[in-house]
């Protein structure tokens, strides 16, 4: 079986990545894994300069999902490349970085820097934060901006570019056009949903942010649904994510569209979701007779 994917300029060994996020900077989980099974290790988003995130509390469970406001806490680019690259080196593995800005400059000074580190082999691009202040929101949700961002990132790398996209629109086919006209090479759908939970004893919102992103298995069948309204929309590869627990939720994935899955919230439920997903779309492609996992993406359409 031929599990190989391509997505832009990337060929990944199969189509199972984590999600940024998720997985820390890949050396947390790497006791848990191997990290050169993976297609891909997608890591948390980094800024120019380190960040504290949000106050806690910034986790709560949910029925079925988890809403989490960390607020892109994380320890900025220059410790990553010197502290956390030359871990993830010794893997054979793609290395994705996820990454954000305050400003369209600051995206453009980001991806500028890492673009000229040995062992980073793709960006994805945060437009989608659904916990940070409103203001910054609007890098995912007004289509000239999206346009203006993408485009000057575009100008600034000649890494494979994915544009991660919020499913907090209207209509995320539109924003799929819009990133992939401005030079997205592929596109991560979704992110995680805005939402809301309320302590019913002290009357208060349980997230010190009020709200955060929703995910985990409540948000699989939005995510799906948008995953193949993007397939419709955009000729660059979709990478698909939103409550994939199993790999049959990473296959109805890729039958919607998605050339590649991103695992992300199972990941702190097992720590090895990834392989063991993996190992679930290997066993149904030999149920069913699948030789090459590619055919696999957008078969729905045809249905």
């Amino acid at each position: 079986m031929d599990l190989s994917v391509r997505i832009g300029g990337l060929h990944l060994k199969n189509p199972v990545m984590t999600a940024s996020g998720t997985f820390g900077y890949g050396e947390e989980y790497a006791e848990f894994l191997d990290l050169s099974m993976l297609g891909a290790v997608v890591v948390k988003g980094l800024s120019l300069l380190p960040k504290e995130g949000n106050p806690p509390p910034r986790i709560v469970e949910t029925a079925s999902g988890m809403l989490n406001a960390i607020g892109l806490q994380n320890i900025g680019i220059e410790r990553f490349i010197g502290e956390k690259i030359p871990f993830l080196r010794t893997y054979h593995t793609n290395v994705i970085v996820n990454f954000f800005g305050d400003s369209i400059g600051e995206y453009v000074a980001a991806a500028e820097r890492l673009s000229a580190v040995d062992g980073i082999h793709g960006l994805e691009m945060n437009i989608s934060c659904p916990n940070k202040q409103a203001g910054w929101c609007i890098f995912g949700t007004d289509p000239r901006v999206t346009s203006e961002v993408v485009g000057a990132v575009r100008k600034a790398t000649k890494l494979p570019l994915i544009v991660k996209l919020s499913p907090n629109v209207t209509d995320i086919s539109l924003m799929a056009k819009v990133a992939e006209d401005a030079g997205a090479d592929a596109l991560s759908v979704i992110n995680t949903l805005t939402g809301m939970a309320i302590d019913i004893r002290t009357r208060r919102p349980k997230l010190a942010n009020r709200t955060g992103g929703l995910s985990g298995p409540a948000i699989k069948p939005v995510a799906v649904r948008m995953v193949y309204e993007v397939y419709k929309a955009v000729k660059v590869p979709i990478i698909g994510m939103g409550g994939i627990m199993y790999a049959e939720d990473a296959v109805e994935f890729i039958l919607a569209g998605a050339s590649a899955v991103a695992v992300g919230t199972a990941n702190f439920i097992h720590p090895a979701a990834t392989t063991d997903i993996l190992e679930g779309i290997t066993t149904y492609m030999r149920e069913e007779k699948i030789g090459k996992v590619s055919t696999l993406t957008g078969a729905a359409h045809a249905a």
